[in-house]
Parts: structure tokens; C-alpha cells; sequence
């Protein structure tokens, strides 16, 4: 969850007096189709090489080590809070923490999956290079395998402190969440309200057969769970009020304003002032706004801020957030942006992946999506298979990509991204699937659920 950080000077410090306000923070967002751009947060997690145990923030070979460890070595700046180092800073991009000691990058903004890949080549190589000489490995997996809550360390962030008791009020797996899963997301722009709820109707649509595909997170507290996704389970009971997907989408007069009434209802974690965060936790965005709370009023990066701590499938801010799908080993943690990019900024493909799902009620969009968490691209939907679809789907962004015709140095376009995401489909095989077996084959052994999920 990368902080968001409001503009002092700008609209977002202004006082909340009418509703156009909050509608015109989303229209602030639009961008003729020039300036689009596609950006990618990759959250991961970090284990002890020997023992596959997740590894503390603090000590000598912790989180906060790494953290040190590359503001030393590759220029990043980094961010404290109370003493400690929760994040690092440089004009590329930012490291956040998750609160169980992932490791967030928020790529910037690129025009080319091709940028994009040099980014994450970048990252991983930086990250490495300090985790190595710590006996440290960063995993390829959608959840911490091995440790349980309990024996994970809290990130000392106050905003943490807030959600963590909070959590265990509103849903069974909320600290699970926060503690243990880790995902990829990516970012994408809109042209205008009608554009913007058009591409969040047709991701949210497509987010059974998105988390399908990327599947990877079936080993938890050292078990199988029974799951492909556990993570995307674990997703279904955390807080139903800020979680899940949103019907009002599905309706084709939608706007901006059905978006901002559902996040006025949702209940907040905390307002910002200064470096301070205070508890409004349980209260209603729409009676901070209305009325106050403890001599606070609204300001529309106060709105801003809440955006940031709703969680839907798909989620709404000055650009579209896609929010389905495990992490990844780096061979696919693009695999989620370049699909994205390839329906999402090709009209007629935009077109052809909302034929896809088309005629789906929200009842069957929900119980999929949930099914699909156990079982994966084997998942049936009337006369097919999710994995069935999930190809199609897979073919479409090819497409996109191909008439977009971005090219790198070697002359290849950016499809050459969903190369191993491609196969991955035509298999018909969760990564998932091939963990379980591959880990029950080795008799459970936690050195070959390390190497082979290693970076």
C-alpha cells in the first residue's frame, strides 16, 4: 500500500464544501490518449535462505537492513518515521513496506512495457545484490509460505497501528492480509468519466479469469490451504465494506459520481496532519465530511487519502488500479501490466474482452471469482473453462500490444512480454498447481520450496 502524500498547495488542501469537489478530483485524472501511460507496484516477500521463515524488519539481516543496505549502495533516499527506515525515495520511483515486511516498489509512470521491463531488471538486481550477502532470498509467491502471523514482525508504521486491531473487528483474514499476502498491481489512464468506467466495468469483469491465470499463493503457515490463491481468498473476508467487486459498475450509466457515493459510505482508517496520523477508524468518510470528527474537517486530499485504503477489485483514483492478481516470479510480474495494456488501451480489443464476459449476472461474476480461487483455469463457466477463457483473453492483449507497436532496440514489440504468460494458458496449468506438486513430490522439503521460488 504506497502512502499517498498530499499537495499543500494544491486542490487537494482545500476544504470540502459541495460534492463537485470530490467528483472533480477523478476528472483531474483524465488525459488525452498521447500522454497514457502504464505503471506497475510489485509487492514481494523475503525469507530466511535456510529456513524459509520470513524475515524480521528489525536486525541485523532484517527488512530495514535491506532498505539500508540499498540507499548505500544505489542512490535511494531514505524515509523515516520514528527513527526507523520504513522507505526509500528517488526520482524513479519508491520502496514502501507492506506490513509484514513486503517490499513494495511503485515503478513510475513508463510508455513502454519496454521501460517498464528495465525498471523491474533494475530493481531485482539492486535487491539481490544486498539480499545475497544477508542469506536472505526474495520469493516469487503471493503470500509468505512458512511463517505464521504470529511469528511475523509488525512494519513500525503508525497507520499500521491503526488498521491491525481495527481488522480483527470487520473480517476473519484482514492481519492475514496485511501481514502475509503480496501482490502486483498495475496503474492505468483515462480519457474522460465515459472511458474511465468502461475500463473499470471490464477489468472488474475480467478479474476471475485475471486471477486465474496468474495463481500463486496455495502454501500458507507451511501447508497447503487447499487454495491456488489464497491470497485472492483471503481477499473475500477481509472488510466486505471496502473489498470485493463493485455492482453499481456493471450498470452503463455508471459515473464518477456512483464511484465517489460508494467511497463516501466506506468506513475510514485515519486522517494525516502533519506526519500525525489520528484514528477515524469505523467512521464514515460521508460523516467526516458532513459533520466532523473531534474538531477535524474534510479536505479533499483527506478523500484522496481514503481512496487509497479501499480495496476493490478494481480501484478508482486519478487513474484506474487493476487489483486481482498474486505476485509473480520476474519472469510474469509484467505479465498482469501487459495484459492490461493490451485490452485496456486498443479499443476494438477493449471491445473483444468485454464480449468475454458479456451476459454474466453479478451473482455468477462473484462465484467465479471466488471458485476460481480454489480451482484455478480449470474453473468451469457454462460451456467453458475459465481457461478457456483466460486464452482468448490472452490472445486479445497480444493484439492490443501489436497494434500499438511500441518497439525496443532489438525491433521486438511489447507482446513479447506475455511470451511465458501465453504458455502459461496454453497449459492450462496453474503455477500454483506445478508448486503443490513439485513441493509434495520433494516431501514437503522447505529447501526446495526455497530454490524454486527464489529470485
Amino acid at each position: 500500500m504506497s502512502d499517498y502524500i498530499a499537495d499543500p498547495t494544491g486542490p487537494d488542501a482545500a476544504p470540502i464544501e459541495r460534492v463537485d469537489q470530490l467528483i472533480d478530483h477523478f476528472a483531474r485524472g483524465a488525459k488525452p490518449r498521447e500522454e497514457w501511460r502504464i505503471g506497475t507496484e510489485y509487492e514481494k516477500v523475503a525469507v530466511d535462505r535456510a529456513t524459509g521463515a520470513a524475515i524480521p524488519f528489525s536486525g541485523p539481516r532484517g527488512v530495514e537492513r535491506i532498505l539500508r543496505g540499498m540507499a548505500d549502495r544505489f542512490g535511494w533516499e531514505p524515509i523515516e518515521e520514528n527513527g526507523r527506515v520504513i522507505a526509500l525515495s528517488r526520482p524513479s520511483g519508491e520502496i514502501t513496506l507492506e506490513p509484514g515486511g513486503q517490499i513494495e516498489l511503485s515503478g513510475r509512470a513508463c510508455e513502454t512495457l519496454h521501460e517498464a521491463q528495465e525498471e523491474l531488471d533494475e530493481h531485482v538486481f539492486e535487491m539481490t545484490e544486498i539480499t545475497a550477502s544477508l542469506d536472505v532470498e526474495i520469493l516469487g509467491l503471493g503470500i509468505q509460505p512458512l511463517s505464521t502471523l504470529d511469528e511475523i514482525e509488525w512494519v513500525p508504521k503508525k497507520r499500521y497501528g491503526i488498521m491491525a486491531p481495527y481488522m480483527t473487528k470487520v473480517g476473519r483474514y484482514g492481519q492475514r492480509m496485511m501481514k502475509q499476502t503480496a501482490t502486483v498491481q498495475v496503474n492505468l489512464d483515462y480519457s474522460s468519466e465515459a472511458d474511465a468506467m468502461k475500463k473499470m466495468r471490464v477489468s472488474t469483469g475480467l478479474a476471475p479469469i485475471l486471477n486465474a491465470i496468474f495463481a500463486n499463493s496455495p502454501i500458507c503457515d507451511g501447508r497447503p490451504t487447499g487454495y491456488l490463491s489464497y491470497r485472492g481468498h483471503i481477499w473475500t473476508d477481509t472488510d466486505p465494506a471496502r473489498c470485493g467487486m463493485l455492482p453499481f459498475l456493471f450498470s452503463r450509466d455508471a459515473g464518477f459520481e456512483d464511484y465517489m457515493d460508494w467511497a463516501l459510505d466506506a468506513p475510514m482508517y485515519f486522517v494525516k496532519r502533519g506526519s500525525d496520523y489520528q484514528d477515524l477508524t469505523g467512521v464514515p468518510f460521508r460523516r467526516f465530511w458532513k459533520e466532523g470528527v473531534g474538531g477535524l474537517r474534510a479536505t479533499v486530499g483527506d478523500f484522496a487519502l481514503h481512496l487509497s485504503t479501499l480495496f476493490p477489485e478494481v480501484r478508482l483514483k486519478t487513474y484506474i488500479e487493476l487489483r486481482s492478481v498474486d505476485s509473480q516470479p520476474p519472469e510474469t510480474m509484467l505479465g498482469l501490466s501487459a495484459i492490461a495494456k493490451g485490452f485496456l488501451y486498443d479499443d476494438d480489443c477493449l471491445e473483444g474482452a468485454s464480449d468475454l464476459i458479456r451476459g454474466w449476472s453479478f451473482e455468477e461474476r462473484v462465484e467465479t471469482l471466488h471458485r476460481v480461487h480454489r480451482e484455478g483455469l480449470a474453473t468451469r463457466f457454462r460451456r467453458h473453462t475459465i481457461g478457456d477463457l483466460a486464452r482468448d483473453l490472452v490472445e486479445i492483449a497480444i493484439e492490443g500490444l501489436r497494434r500499438q507497436d511500441r518497439r525496443n532496440g532489438r525491433g521486438e514489440n511489447e507482446s513479447i512480454v506475455l511470451e511465458p504468460v501465453r504458455a502459461r494458458v496454453q497449459s492450462g496449468v496453474t503455477r500454483a498447481e506445478e508448486l503443490l506438486d513439485g513441493w509434495e513430490r520433494a516431501d514437503r522439503e522447505v529447501r526446495w520450496l526455497v530454490e524454486n521460488t527464489a529470485y
